[in-house]
């Protein structure tokens, strides 16, 4: 299987919210883009909550989510993976992003949303514990934007995802 390399994160300085995928898929490492399935729910979801529209250059996208203030990383930095499936990740080849070095840069940062159960997971079993003392930080899991989660009604994703709204 392939290492597979994650992005850097997009955050500006005064970011609030962290918005945690676990790794990104196929598509996205091809495009070398957050979310770039087209048939991945993030984009459409943040044009509807945030006001961002899903039409526009990924550049400007990107350039407008983190000028309201929101960061958008992942959980893993490398690992290898067969496909696009959190599931073909190789356990044994996981890699966490530094977290502790993030959040001390971006201090502002008061919650995180994990983007599907896999996501959080990995988080809470992994990278908590490398964390100082959280205090205030919140955190909430939303499901997954993938195509590959197509048991959650898109309405009820959606509604979900308006978590995000400060």
């Amino acid at each position: 299987m392939p290492r597979l390399q994650a992005f850097a994160p997009l955050a500006s300085a005064d970011a609030h919210t962290l918005i945690l995928g676990s790794m990104p898929g196929e598509a996205s490492l091809a495009a070398n883009q957050y979310y770039a399935h087209p048939r991945n729910l993030f984009w459409p979801f943040i044009a509807e909550i945030l006001d961002i529209p899903a039409a526009l250059p990924y550049a400007e996208r990107t350039r407008r989510l983190c000028a309201q203030g929101f960061a958008l990383w992942d959980v893993l930095g490398a690992c290898r993976r067969a496909g696009s499936l959190d599931t073909g990740i190789e356990q044994a080849s996981i890699e966490l992003n530094d977290f502790a070095s993030f959040l001390a840069k971006h201090s502002r940062i008061g919650r995180i949303f994990f983007n599907g159960t896999v996501a959080e997971r990995m988080f809470r079993k992994r990278a908590l514990q490398t964390l100082p003392a959280h205090g205030e930080m919140r955190m909430f899991r939303l499901p997954s934007t993938s195509p590959a989660n197509a048991s959650i009604p898109y309405p009820s994703k959606l509604a979900a995802w308006k978590a995000l709204r400060p």
